[in-house]
């Protein structure tokens, strides 16, 4: 009989330490995208000391050539990326119950940040959430979009060219820097928008991104100067087409 308690106990004691496991580490880790974004992609990130740490990059600065070169992606992710993590973290300093907030909850509730540092939480912050978004929607590998995902753009924008002229149109004609973004809409439909600075959509009406196009001068400028038509051309070559879906059908898996 004694041994049959000391089975339970232990059974008992087991699944105490798995549960206060699970409890604690929200408060530690929120490195997976799922923290951040809640409901589209994995973020990868691992905050350390409650401090936010640039995401690894899933390919060489090399990879993306002859399309983006490999100065260009060096700069942009060491210096661009790694500048918004750095003043994000300046900013939350001394902020531990902001610190324990998933990123994204900072970004869309911009009314519980403190005057003071609401500004530079949110456009470091989006810098953050946006880089880390973009890094992960391209490929080395050229890619085509699925069957599922062809049909899914053409049941929005009549065609995969209607598609690619609405979309790169928008990145074309945003005035001074910022994004391109494609959405899932509320009714599950796929829209496109463009976002100023380092605005995220989803402060606009429940819009959750599936992809993004970074058009600051930084993301371009040393291959195509001021020839950002060319670009955008060149990056229809990049997209991770199997990520884009994986991030379409993550969105309803709330």
């Amino acid at each position: 009989m004694s041994k049959i308690i000391k089975v339970i106990f232990i059974f008992l004691m087991l699944i105490l330490l798995f549960l206060a496991y699970n409890y604690f580490s929200c408060f530690f880790i929120s490195g997976s995208h799922a923290d951040i974004l809640q409901t589209v992609f994995s973020e990868k990130i691992l905050r350390s000391d409650m401090k936010y740490t640039l995401p690894e990059l899933p390919y060489a600065y090399s990879a993306l050539e002859p399309y983006m070169d490999a100065r260009t992606v060096e700069i942009h992710y060491t210096k661009h990326h790694q500048a918004y993590v750095d003043n994000l973290n300046k900013a939350l300093e001394g902020h531990i119950d902001l610190q324990a907030k998933p990123l994204l909850y900072l970004l869309t509730h911009p009314d519980e940040l403190p005057g003071g540092i609401r500004d530079a939480v949110i456009n470091n912050g989006g810098g953050h959430y946006a880089h880390t978004f973009f890094w992960t929607i391209m490929s080395q590998e050229k890619q085509l979009p699925s069957k599922k995902m062809l049909d899914l753009i053409i049941k929005s924008f009549g065609s995969f060219d209607n598609f690619k002229k609405e979309f790169s149109d928008a990145a074309k004609t945003l005035f001074g820097s910022g994004w391109t973004w494609l959405c899932v809409n509320q009714k599950g439909e796929l829209v496109v928008v463009k976002t100023h600075g380092h605005g995220i959509p989803q402060v606009s009406g429940g819009l959750q991104p599936v992809l993004v196009l970074d058009v600051w001068e930084h993301a371009y400028y040393l291959k195509y100067q001021n020839r950002r038509s060319e670009f955008i051309e060149a990056w229809w070559n990049l997209i991770n087409w199997s990520q884009v879906e994986q991030n379409y059908y993550q969105v309803f898996k709330k």
